[in-house]
């Protein structure tokens, strides 16, 4: 079989599972199988890159580097809906559309009101070709290569399911609430503060730059519009069925009606039910079925007449602050957590809320014996939003203020300038701080030693059996054998009790003995240094190669790094010089861990570049670090690590570090650009 059949192939069979997995949530092959597949095909298109298909599933897993996105015309405006809270506004609707119709008698199909981003994707010959935001209305940016990271959406329509040369798809891009709780936690694990609400980072993803980051974030969403020159539809309900026939994701929770009664109905059926749904909802989206009728109907100056969103108000309810904790992270942040007494919210019993931080008490005036308000942010978070001011409040109450030691160790806190939260510094001995720092070097994204899990971390550091993470690859057999705790839990107060006995102890040292094999992109990201999260931690694992290169980096070559800015930057320099952190690193060096990248075999592309050094500094739009690092190798040209009298090119990205460039100019190196530089991988022919 030849490199275009096989390409061919793989594309076709790794196009039908996504969808048969996304769309009918049927897994045809595991994980690892797909996994396998997907990799050949990568390493296919790398050496082929000519064979490559535009409905490639490689373009799922993102790679491409956008500095900006093009700002470009919807072929058909995307207008907003007006909306209305009340049902009395919809009737009136109704009337409306009633006296425009006469006597012609009319449907309603009512669909979910997704809170996320609205998408255009533009379809030609079944192949996608381009994704947009709405921006405007009337323009929106390009972010096709983000959109197409969307696993759900069809890379390809079968010629046989679509008519129309050309078509337009619409509908809402969502971060799914399970992504928004991980990506949250993640954060949170990193010292970063967590995100808003899920509408707001579904946004910001689908604007970022790096397309793999879009990749990791596991974006879907729900189509409900096709558009085509031909007139294909005569009702909505004809187009909600071929999309979903087409492969589209289409939400199953639409429902044809005949009265504005019976919108009124679905409405309230959804009002509670919507918070089952895998993302956020902010209402009911009513559409005249015809689109005969629709056109009689026609727009007004910014939205259509023949539809309308009814909008949930925020479920808030009010109840008794019983006492605000404060939890202590891994990273030493102090979180306060407002106490309450249950209420049901959102089909959930909370007991607990969000108080964010210190202003955030302040702001609110808290005192505990207050009633307050509580909602849910995107209908995942609890948080406090105020004082209920028309219930009394307790007999009791006592101003809330925010402690300034820490509430574990005792340690005075500190706030750095420009940061809303405050730390406990003691990070060698905070108890949560090490425990924390511990149970993220174990975690499947990092080590991966899940047979110590269920609370034996805790027993092994009261125990006194170790203090960091390095100490685990000291345990021993006999020393863990016998070892024991009773747990309570909290919620439950139910007790389950924890014990090291035969077959736990070897699980327990062969996790810890295999997890020497995980490669340095894993182990730089379970070392824990604040703010270098696991897709950063892989983007310098694969910049600087190994741990001692990582550790003399300067800011400006820091900088340089994808998605390093100056924050990571700084944490990473004040990181290694902390002689008690490079101590420790060099315990798990010592210990047999991985701290050197795994080296990638050379494909060998020309020798454009024979005899010619290079260094390159800031972002580029075709290549990412590792990729020009690649193609510069390829091509037989070397690379150098510093600016010197040595080098002969400077490749000047975006945000290149201003101290590369000006030792260049002082030395007379040759700058170029990246067109530049491309240019020199095809010489002209003589």
């Amino acid at each position: 079989m030849n490199p275009q059949e096989r390409i061919d192939e793989l594309s076709d069979q790794l196009n039908h599972y996504n969808q048969k997995y996304y769309q009918d949530a049927v897994s045809l092959i595991s994980d690892q199988e797909f996994d396998f597949l997907l990799k050949e095909l990568e390493e296919l298109e790398k050496k082929y890159p000519e064979l490559a298909r535009e409905d490639s599933p490689t373009h799922r897993v993102g790679g491409t580097i956008t500095k900006s996105f093009e700002t470009v015309a919807h072929r058909y405006p995307m207008l907003s809906l007006s909306n209305t809270y009340s049902e009395q506004e919809l009737i009136d609707w109704d009337e409306r559309i009633r006296k425009i119709l006469d006597k012609d008698s009319y449907e309603y199909i009512c669909e979910i009101k997704f809170d996320g981003i609205s998408l255009s994707m533009v379809y030609e010959n079944g192949v996608l070709k381009r994704g947009v935001t709405r921006g405007d209305g009337q323009r929106g940016d390009d972010i096709t290569t983000n959109v197409k990271t969307i696993r759900s959406l069809p890379l390809r329509v079968r010629s046989e399911l679509q008519t129309s040369a050309v078509f337009e798809i619409r509908g809402e891009g969502f971060l799914p609430n399970k992504e928004f709780q991980r990506i949250n936690a993640e954060r949170e694990d990193i010292g970063e503060p967590a995100l808003a609400n899920p509408r707001n980072a579904a946004s910001g993803t689908f604007k970022m730059q790096d397309s793999s980051v879009v990749a990791s974030r596991n974006l879907d969403c729900f189509i409900y519009q096709f558009i085509s020159e031909d007139d294909r539809f005569q009702t909505h309900e004809e187009s909600l069925i071929d999309l979903k026939s087409m492969g589209f994701n289409v939400s199953q929770s639409w429902k044809k009606v005949n009265t504005i009664q019976e919108v009124i109905e679905y409405i309230n059926e959804w009002s509670d039910k919507r918070h089952t749904l895998p993302c956020a909802t902010d209402g009911i989206v009513i559409k005249v079925n015809s689109y005969r009728q629709r056109e009689e109907l026609g727009f007004t100056a910014k939205s259509p007449r023949w539809a309308i969103a009814y909008k949930y108000k925020a479920e808030s309810k009010s109840t008794l602050l019983k006492g605000v904790t404060y939890q202590v992270g891994r990273t030493g942040a102090v979180t306060p957590v407002a106490e309450l007494e249950a209420i049901e919210l959102s089909m959930t019993t909370v007991r607990r809320a969000t108080l964010h931080n210190a202003d955030e008490i302040k702001r609110l005036g808290l005192c505990i014996g207050d009633y307050v308000f509580v909602e849910k942010a995107g209908e995942i978070i609890p948080k406090v939003t105020g004082v209920d001011a028309s219930r009394p409040s307790a007999l009791f109450r006592e101003e809330v203020q925010f402690p300034t030691a820490c509430p574990s160790c005792g340690t005075g806190l500190v706030r750095t300038e420009g940061e809303a939260a405050y730390y406990c510094p003691n990070e060698k001995t905070c108890p949560p701080q090490v425990k924390g720092r511990i149970e993220h070097f174990i975690q499947r994204k990092a080590m991966n030693i899940d047979s110590l899990g269920e609370g034996k971390i805790e027993i092994l550091i009261e125990n006194r059996m170790i203090d960091d993470a390095s100490d685990l690859y000291r345990l021993n057999y006999d020393s863990l054998l016998g070892l024991e705790k009773v747990h309570v839990d909290e919620e439950t107060g139910k007790e389950r009790k924890v014990s090291f006995k035969e077959k736990t102890v070897q699980n327990i040292l062969d996790g810890i003995e295999k997890s020497k094999s995980q490669p340095f992109s894993k182990v730089l990201f379970a070392i824990g240094i604040r703010f270098v999260g696991e897709t950063t931690a892989q983007k310098l694992a694969a910049y600087f190669k190994d741990i001692n290169q990582l550790k003399l980096a300067t800011y400006d070559a820091l900088m340089t790094v994808p998605d390093v800015g100056g924050k990571v930057a700084q944490s990473i320099l004040d990181y290694f010089s902390e002689e008690a952190n490079v101590q420790f690193v060099e315990r798990l060096e010592a210990a047999g861990l991985q701290m050197v990248s795994e080296s990638v075999a050379l494909e060998v592309e020309g020798n454009a570049l024979d005899g010619k050094t290079f260094l390159y500094s800031g972002t580029f739009e075709n290549y990412s670090r590792e990729a020009l690092e690649q193609k510069i190798e390829a091509n037989g040209g070397k690379l150098v690590s510093g600016v010197s009298k040595k080098l002969d090119f400077l490749i000047v990205g975006v945000n290149a570090g201003p101290s590369k460039i000006s030792k260049a100019e002082t030395l007379g190196v040759k700058m170029i650009s990246e067109s530049d530089f491309e240019g020199m991988l095809t010489p002209p022919v003589s």
